[in-house]
């Protein structure tokens, strides 16, 4: 069987993973470093989670004979404010969202890759309904009594 769209698939999502679980990694540093523990908690837990997925993709590479490439390096802007972040983070997760769901259909005829991917998007949705949720409390709390409960 051919993989090298498994491959390709595969290694994109371990860069671009890489590199976002590391900015979730620090914003969580942050955001309990300023007081809001709660909410650093869910990042770090969410890095967490995140490294998971790297390990799956990683490992599917290695087997089927591929040694992942490494290529995670960019900068990215630490953001103190949590609205602010959660609105930019929000963002992304849609972007990644629809990119997975058009991504499925190559993944077909690997179903080991194609169901790793179907259980990532699903994780990935989840993500997305949490940033919702958490700008729809931020609209129906307030700001600063959502920040309360962040702490």
């Amino acid at each position: 069987m051919e993989f090298n769209t498994t491959l390709q698939v595969s290694q994109m999502i371990v860069n671009e993973l890489s590199g976002s679980s590391f900015v979730h990694k620090m914003q969580g540093l942050l955001f309990k470093s300023i007081g809001y523990e709660k909410l650093g908690q869910k990042y770090l837990d969410h890095y967490a989670e995140e490294q998971e997925w790297i390990e799956k993709y990683a490992n599917r590479m290695m087997d089927l004979g591929c040694t992942p490439e490494v290529n995670i390096c960019h900068k990215s802007a630490l953001v103190e404010d949590p609205k602010q972040y959660i609105e930019a983070d929000l963002k992304l997760q849609r972007e990644g969202v629809e990119k997975l769901y058009q991504l499925m259909p190559a993944l077909a005829n690997d179903p080991t890759t194609y169901d790793i991917t179907k259980a990532y998007l699903a994780d990935e949705e989840e993500d997305q309904y949490w940033d919702e949720q958490q700008l729809d409390l931020i609209d129906k709390l307030g700001y600063q009594n959502w920040l309360l409960r962040q702490m």
